[in-house]
Order: C-alpha cells, then sequence, then structure tokens
C-alpha cells in the first residue's frame, strides 16, 4: 500500500471512484473534463488542500483503491490551530470490507496530526448510514448538525 499525493495521472481513477459508490466505474472509461483539470490543478496549487490516494502496486501497475481531499482551515478557535476537513472519502466498491477505508482515514488523521491540526471533522450525506456507522468505529462523533446552500444546479 503506498499513501500518496495524487498525480495528474490518478485523475480518472479518482474520478472513477467519485462516479459510483456501489460499483467499480473503470477510469478508462471516465471522460476528463475541462472543469475536473481545473479543480484539480486549483487543488494541487493550493497549500491547504490535498487530493490523497491510496494504492496497491500489482503486476507492475499501480492501482488506485481509495481517495479522499484534505483541506484545512484556519481559525482563531482552537487555539488558533487549523482544522482538517475530509471529504470525497471512496474505496473502490470491489475492496470494501478489507480495512482500506479505516487505513485511509487513519493516514489522513495521522497527516493532519502531523500539521498541527486542532481536529478533524468531516460530513456525510444522512442516507448514509453504513457510512455513518464507520465513521464512529473510528471514533468521529456526531457533535453539530450541518447545513448547506447550493448555489449552482
Amino acid at each position: 500500500m503506498n499513501f500518496r499525493e495524487a498525480t495528474r495521472q490518478d485523475l480518472p481513477a479518482v474520478l472513477a471512484l467519485l462516479a459510483d459508490e456501489e460499483r467499480v466505474v473503470e477510469p478508462a472509461s471516465v471522460v476528463v473534463d475541462e472543469a475536473s483539470e481545473r479543480a484539480f490543478a486549483a487543488i494541487g496549487a493550493d497549500a491547504r488542500n490535498e487530493m490523497l490516494v491510496l494504492t496497491d502496486a500489482s503486476d507492475s501497475d499501480e492501482v488506485v483503491l481509495g481517495c479522499l481531499q484534505l483541506t484545512y482551515i484556519p481559525g482563531l478557535g482552537q487555539n488558533g490551530r487549523e482544522r482538517a476537513l475530509v471529504e470525497a472519502v471512496r474505496v473502490r466498491a470491489d475492496r470494501r470490507g478489507a480495512g482500506l477505508g479505516a487505513e485511509l482515514m487513519r493516514l489522513a488523521v495521522e497527516r493532519a496530526r502531523e500539521r498541527g491540526c486542532g481536529l478533524v471533522q468531516l460530513t456525510s450525506g444522512k442516507r448514509r448510514t453504513a457510512a455513518h456507522r464507520f465513521y464512529e468505529r473510528l471514533g468521529f462523533a456526531r457533535s453539530h448538525e450541518g447545513f448547506k446552500l447550493p448555489l449552482a444546479d
């Protein structure tokens, strides 16, 4: 296993993971559009954002098994320490149940701790009850209610 920042070569695999949680989408079938290119470049250019992947090397081909985005948010709370926001957590549908998600989250929390963050936070859709149980098993608490206001279609 390898946990690292995503490269441009990983973008189709990351988009494939984000495309469908219930089935494996082959990265070769993903069309990388201009908006995705811009977003990926913006994440890479921002010192407060990281798109991270968990990979496995097999037959000399590196396969992206999971991904997440970490965003570091400065604030006056937490004694001025940053907080880490975890988003877009995904593990390949055919590789779930083997502890990869827990390892991915453990590594993300470790990365945030090493950076000096005061806490790690995340949101999860209300209907994703299995994900909620997963995060609770990892020690995350339901401490707040979240609200969103869509600004675009």
